[in-house]
């Protein structure tokens, strides 16, 4: 059974063993195409210019290829800095980002509609990443 989930690093830091693909299905359903890519501040720079018109690099882009296929780049060095400021873990932080990713390539937009769904979802694999690190 193909599982309809990739993860690539393409960065020289550790990944968080994540329940990603559960989240993926949980959001997407089973036969949407997801990637995953890290990717380094430079290369995120580049495409947040690229596509949103904004010099800088940010923490995550969604990008929705067709109604059944999606891709999030997540750039591991912008989230560190942010911990502090969403307190969060890296591990959670991340995990928040990628349920924030999958909305948005549901279509969803900014909304507090949006926020009930991230925080359900936060929740419900929040409660599970503490458990497997506990």
């Amino acid at each position: 059974m193909q599982e309809n989930f990739s993860l690539t690093n393409k960065t020289k830091g550790k990944i968080p063993n994540l329940p990603f693909s559960s989240i993926k299905e949980d959001i997407l359903g089973k036969n949407y195409e997801f990637s995953l890519v890290f990717i380094s501040k430079e290369k995120m720079k580049k495409l947040n210019k690229e596509y949103r018109n904004i010099d800088k690099a940010t923490n995550i882009l969604s990008f929705t290829l067709s109604k059944k296929e999606g891709e999030i780049l997540i750039c591991p060095m912008v989230v560190k800095t942010q911990l502090k400021k969403f307190g969060r873990t890296y591990g959670e932080l991340l995990q928040f980002l990628v349920i924030h990713g999958m909305l948005h390539l549901k279509g969803m937009e900014h909304s507090s509609r949006m926020e009930v769904l991230e925080k359900k979802y936060d929740k419900k694999y929040f409660h599970w990443n503490r458990h497997r690190l506990h």
